[in-house]
């Protein structure tokens, strides 16, 4: 039995060290490189006209929104970004593993729609107008439902989380 948890232990360890190493060696590479990402073009990129890791940022009617954070690099300037975003959404599952391809809809005080996207990571991030909102997220088949008000000034936080994957 307690080979077993030692073996287990091992294993834990080693692949740790793998991912340590392989997440180091790429940002290596990535820095060595000089180039953080795609071109303002390519609209899954980090690193792009944003800059420092910064997703790029989409436009529907007169809503802005950046969403991702997989990567260390996105998640962290997603989250030093959120203080200058009116709206800051966050999408987690079990173990508070994030969640990517969550549908969000936003919907005015009115039930008039705001924002329909598809989240590319756990964090979104949304220019709204000082007012009500609702928030619908569905991730897989399951529709969560978040009221949100945005201050004239500061800014409104709404999380997410499934126990299911």
């Amino acid at each position: 039995m307690k080979t077993q948890r030692n073996q287990r232990r091992i294993v834990a360890a080693a692949v740790c060290a793998a991912l340590t190493l392989g997440l180091a060696g790429g940002a290596y590479a990535q820095q060595a490189s000089q180039v953080a990402g795609g071109t303002t073009t390519d609209s899954t990129s980090a690193g792009n006209a944003n800059g420092d890791g910064m997703p790029q940022i989409q436009q529907k009617g007169d809503v802005s929104f950046v969403s991702g954070g997989v990567g260390v690099d996105e998640s962290t300037a997603l989250q030093h970004a959120q203080s200058q975003w009116p709206l800051s959404l966050r999408f987690t599952g079990p173990g508070s593993d994030f969640l990517a391809d969550v549908h969000v809809r936003i919907v005015d005080a009115h039930e008039g729609d705001v924002l329909t996207a598809t989240s590319r990571g756990p964090y979104m991030l949304v220019k709204l107008r000082p007012g009500r909102y609702t928030v619908h997220a569905q991730y897989k088949d399951s529709d969560q439902t978040r009221s949100v008000t945005i201050p004239a000034k500061g800014t409104a936080k709404a999380a997410f989380y499934w126990s299911t994957q």
